[in-house]
């Protein structure tokens, strides 16, 4: 397998006052050069520390990272710094990532002027060239970043994370603050991108229609664990977790006349700090049992579908 990214059993916790923050907690997934992999889950599930971590803007607590097979976890220095410029993130507010004493030109030739791979003299035909492959008009490129709308404003994020010709992009729900319109705008460049660059996506979102348009693969996320992994078509057509059965029930159907059955979920969500133990969905799961309370191993259910559920065999 051709893997771009991979990690394996993957931590990354925070200190609280009352006690540790499982963000990231045991996660092993990789991600196969040129493809998508779509991050799904419910606000809070760790999604976006996942992506953080992966590509070394959050040191992990335990675990390993390996970019093209090559372990990247304790790096530092120069080392760092050449391997993070073949990872790149979108961030979600195209706004607040933006310096707003930077014009859109300034804010992309930044970039490789801090890398120091290029010649002055190629710096601004380079940032020209990559304004022009995401749509950037030339009458725009001396503006600031509050003279332009968010779908503006989100192209040249998108522009700034391809400057130095990465090879993995983390796209941390880079349309979820943009209008329906713009939306599609953006996930249309974004999908030419990759076919243009053989860029290789991790597509973090809540936007379960967003996914199965992009993502090659989903990695369906709860409280910081990986509860469902398997080839998009796949989970769509049958989810194994409970969790996945009622996060795609909740999918609004544009058809007035068709009725929905919805997994209505019920009881308190787990608490991330010093959790216990076990399956940490079973507080509202209609199918939680005893054998709940030992810890769930991920594990190949069929061809090329991962589950973590001690019961998955029962349900479906």
């Amino acid at each position: 397998m051709n893997n771009m990214i991979e990690v394996r059993r993957l931590k990354k916790y925070f200190k609280t006052p009352r006690g540790m923050c499982h963000a990231v907690d045991d996660v092993s997934l990789a991600v196969e050069r040129g493809k998508t992999l779509g991050v799904v889950g419910e606000s809070g599930c760790g999604k976006s520390t996942l992506g953080r971590t992966m590509i070394r803007i959050l040191d992990s607590t335990e675990g390993k990272i390996l970019l093209n097979g090559e372990d990247i976890t304790n790096i530092t220095g120069s080392e760092l710094k050449k391997v993070r410029e073949k990872m790149q993130i979108i961030f979600q507010d195209p706004y607040s990532s933006l310096n707003p004493r930077l014009t859109a030109r300034e804010t992309i030739e930044e970039v490789m002027k801090i890398s120091g791979r290029y010649p002055r003299k190629e710096i601004g035909e380079r940032a020209n060239a990559i304004m022009n492959l995401v749509g950037i008009d030339n009458r725009i490129k001396n503006s600031f970043p509050h003279e332009l709308d968010g779908g503006r404003r989100q192209r040249i994020g998108i522009a700034r994370a391809l400057a130095l010709n990465p090879e993995l992009v983390i796209c941390d729900e880079p349309v979820s603050a943009l209008d329906v319109s713009i939306q599609a705008q953006v996930l249309n460049l974004l999908q030419d991108l990759q076919d243009q660059m053989k860029l290789t996506y991790i597509f973090i979102t809540h936007d379960l229609s967003v996914v199965r348009y992009l993502a090659n693969q989903i990695c369906v996320m709860y409280l910081g664990q990986v509860v469902e992994l398997s080839d998009t078509k796949e989970v769509f057509e049958r989810q194994l977790h409970p969790y996945t059965k009622a996060l795609l029930s909740a999918i609004p159907v544009p058809d007035i006349h068709t009725k929905m059955k919805r997994e209505i979920l019920r009881g308190e969500v787990t608490s991330p700090i010093d959790p216990k133990p076990g399956c940490r969905f079973a507080a509202r799961c209609r199918f939680a049992c005893e054998r709940c309370s030992q810890p769930q191993e991920l594990r190949e259910v069929s061809p090329g579908h991962f589950a973590a559920c001690c019961r998955v065999d029962e349900i479906n």
